[in-house]
C-alpha cells in the first residue's frame, strides 16, 4: 500500500523518520527507520540517505507502507558457550549463523533467546528485544561478544566501546594478498543506495577507522588481524573488500565458497575494564573447527 505527504512550510526543519511518526501514530520510530533503510521511503523520488534527514517545504515523500510485524522475545535453548559470568555480565561466545537478536525475518531462535533461557537477569536499556546487547556480529560472524545483565554494566561497557578502551580483534582469512602487511584503513561508511543489504564506502557516510596486520601468507590467501578503532555495521567486511581482497566465504562482499556456511571472520580476542571492579579483563576464543580445518587444508 502505497502513501504520499507533502512537506508544508510548518513541518519545515522536522527530520523524516519524525514526520512519517506523526503521520502515521501507529508505527513506531524504529520501525520507520526500518522502511527506509529497506528504501521503502522516498523523498522527491530518491531513497534518503539516513532516516534524520531534514525536511524541506514542498518536498514529496512517497511510502511503501508495510504493516509492522509483531515479535515477542521468549526463552529458549539455544546453543552457546558461556564463557564467563558473574552479577554484572557475561562474555559469550557466539557460534557462526546464530543471529543476535530477533527481528522481522527472525523472530526465534536468536541469541537473546538463548540467553533468556540459560539467564536471569539481562539489562533493558535496549528494550525487549536486545536485552543486555551491547554490542553485535553479524550473522555468519563467530567469537566474543560481552553481554550486561544490569543497567549500570550497560552504561559502563557502552562507554567503554565508544571512547575506545574496549578492544575488539578479529582473525579473518582474505582472498589474494595484502600489499601492507599492517596498516589502517579511515573511510566513511553508510548503507548502499543500490543495495539496502549492504554497507559501502561514501564520503557522506560515518567514520570506520580499522586497523590490520597479517598473521600469515598462504599461497592465494592471507589470515589478517582486524582491530577496531570504531563499530559500524559490517566494518571489517567493508573494509577487507575495499582493500582489494575481500573475506573468503563472504557471499555480500565477496563471493559463496563452497563448503562454508559464511565468511571466515572469528572475533577471537575481546579486553575491557570490569564496569564494577575495576579489574581489566582479558577473554580469548580459538577459533572455531571449520575454520582451523580450512587452514591446515591450505597448510598442505
Amino acid at each position: 500500500m502505497n502513501k504520499q505527504l507533502f512537506v508544508s512550510e510548518f513541518d519545515f526543519g522536522k527530520r523524516l523518520d519524525a514526520f512519517v511518526v506523526e503521520k502515521y501514530p501507529d508505527f513506531s520510530r524504529s520501525h520507520v527507520k526500518n522502511l527506509i533503510e529497506k528504501g521503502l521511503v522516498k523523498v522527491d523520488g530518491k531513497v534518503p540517505s539516513k532516516a534524520g534527514l531534514l525536511l524541506k517545504n514542498g518536498q514529496k515523500i512517497e511510502i511503501e507502507v508495510v504493516e509492522p510485524q509483531k515479535i515477542s522475545t521468549e526463552a529458549e535453548d539455544v546453543d552457546f558457550e558461556i564463557v564467563y559470568e558473574d552479577q554484572d555480565l557475561v562474555v559469550v561466545n557466539k557460534p557462526q549463523g546464530l543471529v543476535v537478536h530477533p527481528c522481522t525475518s527472525t523472530k526465534s531462535g536468536t541469541l537473546v533467546n538463548g540467553l533468556l533461557g540459560k539467564i536471569n537477569d539481562l539489562s533493558g536499556i535496549n528494550g525487549e528485544l536486545r536485552p543486555g546487547i551491547v554490542h553485535r556480529l553479524d550473522k555468519d560472524t563467530s567469537g566474543l561478544m560481552v553481554v550486561a545483565k544490569n543497567d549500570l554494566a550497560h552504561v559502563n561497557l557502552a562507554e567503554q566501546i565508544k571512547n575506545k578502551s574496549c578492544h575488539r580483534n578479529y582473525l579473518a582469512l582474505l582472498e589474494g594478498h595484502l600489499r601492507d602487511s599492517e596498516g589502517e584503513v579511515k573511510t566513511y561508511i553508510k548503507r548502499d543506495p543500490k543495495d539496502r543489504k549492504k554497507m559501502s564506502v561514501q564520503g557522506d557516510g560515518r567514520l570506520a577507522v580499522t586497523n590490520y596486520r597479517v598473521v600469515k601468507y598462504f599461497d592465494r590467501e592471507c589470515l589478517v588481524e582486524f582491530m577496531l578503532q570504531t563499530g559500524r555495521t559490517h566494518q571489517i567486511r567493508v573494509h577487507a573488500k575495499y582493500l582489494g581482497h575481500p573475506i573468503v566465504g563472504d557471499r555480500l562482499y565477496g563471493k559463496e565458497k563452497k563448503g562454508l556456511a559464511g565468511q571466515l571472520l572469528h572475533a577471537y580476542k575481546l579486553s575491557f575494564t570490569h564496569p564494577r571492579t575495576g579489574e581489566f579483563m582479558e577473554f580469548e576464543a580459538k577459533l572455531p573447527d571449520y575454520f582451523d580445518e580450512y587452514l591446515n587444508k591450505l597448510e598442505k
